[in-house]
Order: structure tokens, then C-alpha cells, then sequence
């Protein structure tokens, strides 16, 4: 594995069964600010990825066995929906689909197309983008919730208390890691990033604050919830 170790790096599986290509895409990469760990085939992708924990899986699609780049995608997004995939294939691109081999927001490059290290970087940050708000006017609170998911919701009912990441971690039985991972998301999916005079915490927790109320009463599904993590009668988010 390769990369910096400062700060919250952002890491990449590279999986492709040429060694050659694998290794320079690899350094190409940790060159740009990105952890990397490379397999080379679905096998060893598949035991590297609950220890690496990437935040994006940058794969060939014929990996000269199976299972495939594809299938590989498709079973390691099930385990975790928040991963980013980029294929990087010599196939045509009306070969892998409407859909990217069937997986939801992935990106697609060609080997012969790949003109910069920058290209690559450049789908992997797509691949890992959630969809933005639209233009014009800011969105009612409510709606601008509509997309995160429970677990998020509770992750930002914690935020909107004051907690640090590190007591979210504590409450939710997660990683610092993940808790930082999982707020940048929720950031990126309110569009709250954007504008570097406003604190996305800030404006995240007053989404959530002018939807539900004051969070120290209750959050969504209505449990009641103290400020302190610590507390035996505080319940986990999960």
C-alpha cells in the first residue's frame, strides 16, 4: 500500500491483472494525494478490501479471470454502497452499457482514450461525487434531507447536537475514519461545501435543525436522545 499519511487520504483499490500498468497507475496516483493498494485479480481485490476500506475501486473489466471487473464491482458495492468505481478497459464503451456493467454511478474510461494522469483523477472524483443540488433557489429544508439515508440522517441529528466526530464514532460503534467519510458525504449530498465563508457543519446542522426542531428532544423516528455519547440511556446510530 502506498500514500501519504497526513490527514484524511483518500484511498483507491486498483485492480488490474497486467503488474505493469497496475504498478504505474498505481504510483500515478499515490503521485496525486491518493492511497493505493493494487490486486491482481478479483480474488485478491476482494481479501485487501475489508482491511484497506477504500473510499473507490478503480478496476479493469476482463481481469483474465473470473470473476470479472464487473462482477467484482457489483459484489463489493453491495457491501458497501458508498464506494466509487471507475473502470479503466480496453472493451468499447457501448460494450459495458447504458449503465457502466450494471453499476450504479460508475464511470467509465478507456485505456486508448486516457490522455493524463489527470483524466484518471478526474473520473474517480465523479465516480465518488453524489449528485448535486440543482441551481436557483435553495431548497426547503425537507426536500434538501430527502436524499440521505437513515443512517445518515442520524449521523446528522448528532452533528446538529455539537457532537465532535469523535463522539458520533463512540455513539455509532464506528471508525473516526468512517464518521469523516460519512460527513463529507452528507456535506456533499446537502451541497453545503461550497462556499468557503460558511461552515458546512454549520449549515448542514441548521438544515436539519429548521426540519425536525431541536435535536436534543428527538431525532427522526422519534427516540429521544441526551448530548452526551456517554451516556448509558443514549442510543447508537446504526
Amino acid at each position: 500500500m502506498n500514500g501519504v499519511s497526513s490527514g484524511w487520504t483518500r484511498r483507491v483499490l486498483v485492480v488490474e491483472d497486467q503488474a505493469a500498468l497496475r504498478l504505474l497507475v498505481c504510483d500515478m496516483l499515490t503521485q496525486r494525494g491518493w492511497e493505493t493498494a493494487g490486486a491482481a485479480d478479483a480474488a485478491e481485490a476482494t481479501a485487501l478490501f475489508a482491511e484497506f476500506d477504500p473510499d473507490a475501486l478503480l478496476t479493469d473489466i476482463d481481469l483474465g479471470s473470473r470473476p470479472s471487473g464487473g462482477e467484482l464491482a457489483a459484489m463489493l458495492t453491495q457491501l458497501a454502497p458508498h464506494l466509487g468505481v471507475v473502470f479503466l478497459s480496453s472493451y468499447p464503451r457501448a460494450a459495458a452499457g447504458a449503465k457502466a456493467m450494471g453499476v450504479d454511478r460508475a464511470v467509465f474510461v478507456s485505456k486508448q482514450d486516457l490522455g493524463s494522469p489527470d483524466d484518471l483523477v478526474a473520473a474517480l472524483e465523479r465516480a465518488l461525487s453524489t449528485h448535486p443540488v440543482p441551481e436557483g433557489s435553495a431548497p426547503a429544508p425537507a426536500d434538501a434531507l430527502d436524499g440521505l439515508t437513515r443512517h445518515q440522517l442520524d449521523v446528522l441529528s448528532m452533528i446538529a447536537r455539537g457532537w465532535s466526530n469523535e463522539q458520533i464514532a463512540t455513539s455509532s460503534g464506528a471508525t473516526v475514519r468512517a464518521v469523516e467519510r460519512s460527513i463529507s458525504r452528507i456535506f456533499d449530498r446537502l451541497g453545503v461545501t461550497g462556499d468557503a465563508a460558511v461552515s458546512p457543519r454549520v449549515a448542514a446542522a441548521t438544515l436539519y435543525l429548521a426540519a425536525f426542531g431541536p435535536s436534543r428532544s428527538s431525532r427522526p423516528g422519534g427516540s429521544s436522545h441526551s448530548d452526551d455519547p456517554n451516556d448509558p440511556n443514549t442510543s447508537s446510530a446504526s
